[in-house]
């Protein structure tokens, strides 16, 4: 079964400096809760993203257990939008979508992900129970962010 999670924020930015942010790799890491044990392992990493960049990072989201998460920007479309899908992790699935539109008084930021879990009715369980409400958390974590980094919409 194919997962969905959907968000949009706004920020009283402009469009390249969302830009700017969003597609360094190097920001990962600020965007994502310290709790999640995030490390890219990733040796040359570029100051922006690009179509075809590998990145691989741990992530400890359960018990502190490192999971291997390789991912590729499979496509860039500056400074509009860009892709990265899981290669090698804990998902059978993994596209998220990172859109960014111009707007009155800033920028609308737009993520949509699709993803799969791995064995089937156990995965779905593991996602009703546990999966589902992490990335809703995640993303909570990352709106937070970027809410004090950039401001508030008023």
């Amino acid at each position: 079964m194919l997962h969905t999670l959907h968000r949009i924020q706004r920020a009283p930015i402009s469009i390249e400096k969302a830009w700017d942010f969003l597609s360094s790799p190097h920001n990962l890491k600020v965007i994502t809760p310290d709790y999640m044990g995030f490390h890219i392992t990733s040796e040359f990493l570029p100051e922006k993203m690009y179509a075809g960049l590998i990145i691989s990072y741990i992530v400890r989201p359960v018990m502190k257990l490192p999971i291997q998460w390789v991912t590729e920007i499979t496509h860039v479309h500056e400074p509009h939008y860009f892709v990265d899908e899981q290669r090698f992790g804990p998902y059978a699935f993994w596209h998220h979508k990172h859109f960014l539109r111009e707007i009155d008084g800033g920028v609308e930021m737009e993520d949509l992900v699709h993803y799969k879990l791995p064995f089937g009715v156990l995965g779905r369980t593991v996602n009703a129970v546990m999966v589902k409400r992490q990335l809703k958390e995640i993303f909570d974590y990352r709106y937070k962010k970027i809410e004090s980094l950039f401001g508030v919409m008023g």
